[in-house]
């Protein structure tokens, strides 16, 4: 199950959410680090006011040339304003209800992408759950690419390359991902597994 189309999207979309995050954090310390209060950062950047406080308080997005105007003020550089403090401990909260959520075509798998967006082109992970008779089919990804599916409740059954295996709790399946492959709830409770995709042939390069 590995993200692609829209699928993706939804992921890259909840990384420009905490991408965002950062930036009011490091706005915020940058203007505090020169000393400048609210109106004084924007007297120098000729950005408004209340615009500068949503960034700081991640309630907007800016532009570019906001950003450009801000790191102007703050006599810094774009690349400085955008990355985090490297000196700061990195510690990141998503909520369950900011979790990005994938439903399969039957409506009976979810799956919580729980995994960092930065990582999505060569290593994803989520939370899947799956009511009974839940069926998740997924296309071939590419070359090399892997997948581990640890059961938490349940039981769940892996088809891929013309095999099937069954695992209960506490078991893992790994499998081959760059060909068709499915996963269904072969059992009459909801089950529910961690699941890892290693997209290794993009890792290897």
């Amino acid at each position: 199950m590995g993200v692609e189309g829209r699928d993706k999207q939804k992921v890259l979309e909840a990384g420009a959410h905490a991408l965002a995050g950062q930036l009011g954090k490091t706005v915020n310390r940058l203007r505090k680090a020169s000393n400048l209060s609210l109106s004084e950062l924007s007297e120098q950047s000729g950005v408004a006011k209340s615009i500068i406080s949503q960034i700081e308080r991640n309630e907007t997005n800016p532009t570019l040339v906001t950003l450009w105007r801000l790191a102007q003020a703050l006599d810094v550089s774009i690349e400085q304003v955008l990355r985090e403090d490297e000196d700061s401990a990195f510690l990141e909260k998503i909520s369950r209800n900011d979790t990005p959520m994938l439903i399969s075509d039957d409506g009976k798998c979810r799956l919580g992408i729980t995994g960092w967006s930065k990582t999505i082109d060569w290593l994803q992970w989520y939370d899947f759950s799956a009511e009974p008779g839940g069926v998740l089919e997924s296309d071939a990804h590419q070359r090399g690419a892997m997948e581990s599916l640890t059961v938490l409740e349940g039981e769940l059954q892996v088809e891929s390359g013309g095999e099937t295996e069954t695992a209960v709790a506490g078991d893992t399946l790994r499998y081959r991902a760059d060909r068709p492959h499915v996963i269904r709830n072969s059992g009459k409770i909801l089950a529910r597994a961690h699941m890892i995709c290693i997209l290794r042939a993009a890792a290897m390069e």
